[in-house]
């Protein structure tokens, strides 16, 4: 009982600060703090409390995925507009096993613009540490993008560990878009208390399902995984490939890396996620993970390798 008047106050929480323009509920809901934003170099931090993990403590893969984005975009948008748009076009996440447990803390730094583009393209580079031990080192590229049309961005927020208390907004003073949201929420607690899990995935739709060669999984689109113009959040994809590729093999095998190579936005009613097992070995195994949105359009390609685990 304590832990769901927690996640519902995060989600409440979520959505009044959306109610600001400039970030999104996403980030907002998972309670990510901008630690320190500099021009070459950032931190973000994030606890895997019980609205963001797994039963076993650990944070979820997806949850993990948007704090790993953001920091990695972080230090790409400090050198331009405080209200330009990024759009991820690769991201690669290389896990170390030490569990993502406590207080996630995701160290990135600018390493420049791509030279001789016509588009401006900017690479960073994470670490993200637990307690002082290393738990994964990644890569990312973000491409500067205009808003789509109709669409005026306001500065990013950047909120951190220690600012005032938010005072969440009471049911009654929710508009429609945000009740539909609580009420999402509420159906994904209901499922958690009856029959046990994970909130967040529930929440987010992670339930993928075994097919022949491998897994598939519908996540259902809307304001609950959206960033600041509506599209589904990279993170929140990275995940949706993350847990696929996992269900298309046995919980003895454990995710080591994601490579991710981003297609288009994420539009559409569903997204719908297969994976492929291209590799099924002794030690290591390779899973191919595509996501399609609107029209059938190819919005993700992921690759991901595991490793069976001890014992």
């Amino acid at each position: 009982m304590k832990n769901q008047q927690f996640i519902r106050g995060q989600v409440l929480r979520g959505i009044t600060l959306n109610r600001e323009p400039g970030y999104h509920f996403t980030g907002n809901f998972l309670d990510i703090s901008f630690d320190h934003i500099g021009a070459t170099e950032a931190r973000l931090s994030m606890d895997a409390a019980p609205h963001c993990s797994e039963p076993d403590g650990q944070m979820n893969l997806g949850a993990f995925a948007v704090l790993a984005d953001l920091a990695l975009a972080a230090t790409v948008r400090a050198g331009l507009d405080a209200a330009a748009r990024l759009a991820t076009v690769y991201m690669n996440l290389s896990f170390t096993g030490a569990p993502l447990t406590g207080r996630l803390e995701a160290d990135s730094g600018l390493q420049g613009f791509l030279q001789g583009s016509a588009g401006r393209q900017g690479l960073s580079h994470v670490t993200v540490s637990s307690g002082g031990e290393r738990v994964c080192v990644g890569s990312g590229s973000f491409m500067v993008l205009n808003p789509p049309k109709g669409v005026e961005l306001y500065r990013m927020q950047h909120r951190k560990r220690g600012d005032p208390v938010v005072t969440p907004l009471a049911d009654t003073e929710l508009k429609r878009d945000e009740v539909k949201v609580l009420s999402h929420a509420d159906a994904a607690l209901e499922v958690v208390a009856a029959h046990g899990g994970s909130f967040i995935r529930r929440f987010w739709g992670y339930d993928p399902h075994h097919v022949e060669g491998g897994a598939a999984c519908t996540v259902r689109n809307g304001p609950h995984i959206g960033n600041r113009v509506g599209h589904v959040q990279g993170g929140v994809l990275l995940g949706l490939a993350a847990a696929t590729a996992c269900g298309a093999l046995t919980s003895h095998w454990m995710l080591t890396s994601i490579s991710a190579y981003y297609i288009s936005p994420g539009e559409g009613r569903s997204l719908k996620a297969r994976a492929r097992i291209l590799h099924h070995g002794r030690l290591t195994s390779v899973v191919r993970t595509q996501i399609t949105g609107k029209h059938n359009r190819r919005v993700l390609e992921v690759v991901t390798t595991h490793a069976f685990r001890a014992g």
